[in-house]
């Protein structure tokens, strides 16, 4: 389960050490985290990271399908976490040492910048080859990250980009060495820190205000 520490003034929330999908149990210790780090007073900043083979694997399709009867609910809290993420009042850095898909590559979008291991590990949006459409909402999300062509090529080839790949997409601003993902992550983070506050939270509300509604709106369809 996910775990928050703070390193002076650069909170660091580790996401797991498993698949780290996104069960609610996971995503209400994350909004907790996220909780915390909100209230903190003075400077401070987010790196998200996790321990082993991956960062996220996204949705966690195993308890969705045990629980039909509940999936608006559920994506409708995946949609207020990434879009919490998005419009948090605080820097935030993903530290992507590991595979990085669907769900999972789509929270990695909501913060503002990603740090990602150059030799191994894949970010990629798989929902072409596993026949599951995005959502208005995460649609918006990806496409006000990305270029369009980006976008277009993940979004509709489910291409899996290793690091240096996804740092010439702008998928993510370093490709490092697997020793080097989270210190870079923290490098990132740490001058930004004095930005944290409600001045930045208004300005990112702002930028990102048409995903943001779409991630909010509450209609959401069944396929």
């Amino acid at each position: 389960m996910p775990t928050l520490d703070r390193q002076d003034d650069v909170f660091v929330l580790d996401l797991g050490d498993s698949e780290n999908r996104f069960h609610p149990d996971w995503i209400a210790a994350v909004n907790a985290a996220l909780d915390e780090v909100e209230k903190a007073e003075g400077p401070r900043a987010l790196v998200t990271a996790a321990t082993g083979k991956f960062y996220s694997n996204g949705l966690d399709l195993d308890w969705l399908f045990a629980h039909a009867d509940r999936y608006q609910d559920y994506v409708i809290s995946v949609h207020e976490l990434l879009a919490r993420m998005l419009s948090l009042p605080v820097v935030t850095v993903a530290a992507l040492q590991g595979h990085t898909f669907a769900a999972g590559a789509m929270f990695s979008l909501a913060h503002d910048f990603r740090v990602m291991r150059a030799d191994r590990g894949y970010w990629c949006l798989p929902e072409a080859d596993i026949n599951i459409p995005f959502t208005p909402g995460m649609s918006a999300l990806i496409q006000s990250r990305l270029t369009p062509q980006t976008a277009h090529e993940a979004m509709t080839t489910a291409r899996r980009f290793g690091g240096n790949d996804a740092l010439a997409a702008a998928l993510v601003d370093r490709a490092v060495d697997e020793d080097s993902v989270r210190p870079t992550a923290m490098e990132l983070a740490r001058p930004l820190a004095s930005k944290a506050g409600p001045t930045l939270g208004t300005i990112k509300a702002r930028m990102y205000a048409p995903a943001l509604d779409a991630l909010r709106d509450k209609d959401i369809p069944l396929g």
